[in-house]
């Protein structure tokens, strides 16, 4: 027991080669759990942006109904279109919040390790861009709602 224990010294020219790989096998992990988030991220986006463009759209199709005097009113499809877009507003701003917050634990967790001399730290850790899309969307959507709601702006 005593002797396997000495071969897993830094004396054993094997044991570096395993334990560098190891370590750039674990820092690449961090890289594909990122970009695993950012697909995450992307999906959010891609449901969201289905919400706020259908709930635009059927506000939009019974606004033009009503300016025509096809129908005399659309308080209740309004109403819906409105709400589908804050649907995607209210899941946009939760998957953003999801995103940092997960992103935030994984920088500190990454850190921590690089710290310890578990994994090389060398790599960049950007601010992702998909995070960015999203918060432009969140805009677009929160314009958007407002636009509806109050009849102002470039959707109103």
């Amino acid at each position: 027991m005593t002797d396997s224990l000495t071969t897993m010294t830094g004396s054993d020219p094997q044991f570096d080669v395993n334990t560098e790989l190891a370590a750039r096998r674990t820092g690449m992990a961090f890289q594909r759990t990122r970009l695993a988030e950012d697909r995450t991220l992307m999906a959010v986006i891609r449901t969201a942006l289905s919400l706020i463009g259908f709930g635009f759209t059927i506000f939009q199709f019974f606004q033009t109904l009503r300016e025509r005097d096809v129908i005399s009113t659309a308080a209740a499809p309004r109403h819906f279109g409105i709400a589908l877009v804050g649907v995607g507003v209210l899941m946009l701003i939760l998957g953003i919040l999801y995103h940092v917050r997960f992103m935030l634990g994984l920088r500190r967790l990454r850190q921590s390790m690089s710290k310890d001399g578990l994994i090389h730290g060398e790599t960049g850790f950007p601010v992702s861009l998909t995070l960015i899309t999203a918060v432009l969307l969140l805009t677009i959507g929160l314009t958007a709602i407002l636009s509806m709601e109050f009849n102002i702006g470039p959707f109103g």
